[in-house]
């Protein structure tokens, strides 16, 4: 690093010492000055947290770039001073031109989340906002539930939703219950930008905060439940045995209550995993992504001889689903596989019943499992592809709404929504209708993984891997940026020794395709001409793979799909094999 450039990280960070500042605050901050080493000063002083499109995510801990109570208050300020302004502008349809906007406010389980929660509130109360504050932790999609039901104009939630326990986060809503979408996620950004420590309100009128909790519960409770499409099989079924797992997180009471007000009557959950704890004490990673995380669910499962074993994520938006397989063994369902399971009941059973109506429509994201567009073309169903983040998937819903009726849409990184009153991920709903597929699965001689396996059958084989390359601190962002570049200056022209027929770059939206030899480029179409820092590939073999740099965590990502031969349901895992004896080439091409 430059001289110039650490004397000016050392001269922000000892602003960081002055009375301002809490003691403890003042103390870490002199340490890491009077410490030899400046690398911790460094990454925490170099720049200021960015508040990106979806909010703050990040490292809890003293500095610009770390999550703490200073850093929150300073955002919230920016996002307070959009919000008054769109509402004197007369620019929100939920109010009137000059009146006062409101918002809900809530937290997961994670440490400091109250307090960051409560700093929120505070700031927005100090900006004249009619602040609805959860009383305690509550699940992500109950937040957006509520921003809908009480109809403000936006929300936070304090969650950092499945990042390792030293991470904290800052989730912006806007009043359709969504994660800030363009422009006012850009709105917000400049905003905030604009804010100094000096500018941020504090102190406000305490009658503008309003605790909410039991109420909005039952009302939430009462939505999830609209989801579901056949009672009949879970009233034969009641007794399907599930063992549920909140992963120390928010899903802890509204899960258990959701699926007995659908009718699951034998209920088991794990008793160590039920303590709110943001140390995560049993798990390595809170990611239900994470095999690891399901062990102790997995072992009680055993044990009681359960059917299911099912978890929500710390903030219990994304889920994670285990089932027996032909040989009685657990089996982690992954995320597309989960996602092609609820769009191909939700098209099928709905059907059955004389639910479905030409209007009807589902989405997926665009680097999950194109076996969801097999069984939406053949079936004659309208779906979508949709960037990364439920944000996109909400956004679809408010562009159709009029005309047309949302019945489900998901996401490879185990998240899925059923229902329209919820405009982000929602594991109550999602958890309630996995159990509902798979008592209708054992109505009818099944389990769910050879439920599973059917459609499989019905419409091919292939197998998804997901690949996080990590590239920490400034070095490791810079790092990923080159990496990006590298790919579009260089692009691939074969991936283990399958010719790329079609590549698609979301950053300049130009599609091309290789015909008779030529590449031919043509304009992509997504929603609102956004555009996003992702490339994709497609072989002529079948091969999808997709990467793209994570938003909210120094990591670049990979997903690959790679079809294989699969004759019978118990060619399952030889065809699984098959496509993953495939990976070291793949991953060569991609130079990792």
């Amino acid at each position: 690093m430059e001289n110039e450039e650490l004397k000016q990280i050392i001269a922000t960070a000892k602003v960081w010492t002055g009375k301002e500042f809490d003691e403890e605050t003042r103390t870490a901050v002199q340490q890491m000055l009077d410490a030899e080493d400046k690398s911790e000063l460094i990454d925490s002083f170099y720049r200021t947290l960015e508040f990106g499109t979806g909010g703050l995510r990040g490292i809890m801990g003293p500095g610009t770039n770390r999550m703490n109570k200073y850093i929150v208050a300073q955002a919230t300020q920016g996002y307070a001073n959009y919000l008054n302004k769109i509402a004197r502008e007369g620019g929100f349809e939920t109010l009137e031109k000059g009146g006062r906007p409101s918002v809900v406010v809530c937290h997961d389980c994670r440490n400091n989340g109250r307090l960051f929660a409560e700093t929120v509130a505070d700031v927005f109360a100090a900006n004249g906002i009619k602040v609805y504050l959860f009383e305690s932790l509550r699940p992500t999609p109950e937040v957006s539930f509520a921003i809908r039901d009480l109809k403000c104009q936006g929300g936070v939630n304090v969650t950092a939703s499945h990042n390792p326990k030293e991470y904290n986060g800052y989730k912006a809503y806007w009043e359709d219950g969504s994660q800030v979408l363009q422009p006012h996620d850009q709105g917000i950004i400049d905003e905030v930008n604009k804010v100094q420590m000096r500018d941020v309100k504090r102190g406000g009128d305490k009658d503008l905060i309003e605790i909410i909790g039991g109420e909005m519960d039952y009302n939430y409770m009462m939505a999830v439940k609209s989801v579901m499409i056949d009672q009949q099989s879970i009233l034969n079924q009641k007794d399907l045995n599930i063992v549920y797992t909140p992963l120390h997180g928010t899903g802890r009471q509204i899960i258990p209550m959701c699926l007995r007000s659908w009718g699951f009557q034998n209920i088991h959950v794990v008793p160590e995993q039920m303590v709110i704890d943001g140390n995560f004490p049993t798990v390595k990673s809170p990611n239900p992504e994470n095999s690891e995380a399901m062990t102790m669910g997995m072992a009680l499962g055993t044990k009681l001889n359960a059917d299911l074993v099912i978890a929500s994520d710390p903030d219990a938006d994304r889920i994670a689903i285990v089932a027996r397989n032909d040989k009685g063994e657990w089996t982690i369902i992954n995320g597309n596989q989960t996602c092609m399971m609820y769009c191909y009941y939700i098209i099928n059973n709905m059907k059955a019943l004389g639910k479905m109506t030409p209007d009807m429509y589902l989405v997926k994201t665009i680097v999950t499992s194109e076996v969801i567009r097999r069984i939406a073309d053949r079936q004659g169903v309208t779906l979508t592809d949709e960037y990364t983040g439920f944000k996109w998937i909400a956004n679809r819903i408010r562009m159709w709404e009029k005309d047309r009726k949302y019945i489900g849409g998901g996401e490879e990184s185990f998240g899925f929504l059923a229902y329209d009153k919820v405009r982000d991920k929602c594991s109550p709903s999602a958890i309630c209708l996995i159990c509902e597929i798979a008592a209708y699965a054992k109505d009818h001689g099944m389990s769910l993984y050879q439920y599973l396996m059917n459609i499989y059958m019905e419409y091919g084989f292939q197998r998804e891997v997901s690949i996080n390359v990590v590239r920490p601190g400034k070095t490791g962002a810079e790092e990923i940026a080159q990496m990006m570049t590298n790919y579009r200056q260089q692009p691939l022209t074969e991936i283990a020794g399958e010719k790329v027929i079609c590549t698609k770059d979301y950053k300049t939206l130009v599609r091309r395709d290789l015909k008779d030899g030529k590449w031919v480029e043509s304009k992509i179409d997504m929603a609102l001409g956004a555009t996003s820092n992702v490339l994709q590939y497609f072989t002529e073999g079948g091969i999808k793979a997709s990467v793209r740099p994570s938003g909210t965590e120094p990591k670049i990502k990979y997903y690959f799909e790679i079809p294989a031969t699969m004759t019978s349901p118990a060619d399952y895992e030889r065809a699984t094999a098959e496509a993953e004896n495939r990976m070291p080439e793949i991953k060569k091409a991609f130079g990792i």
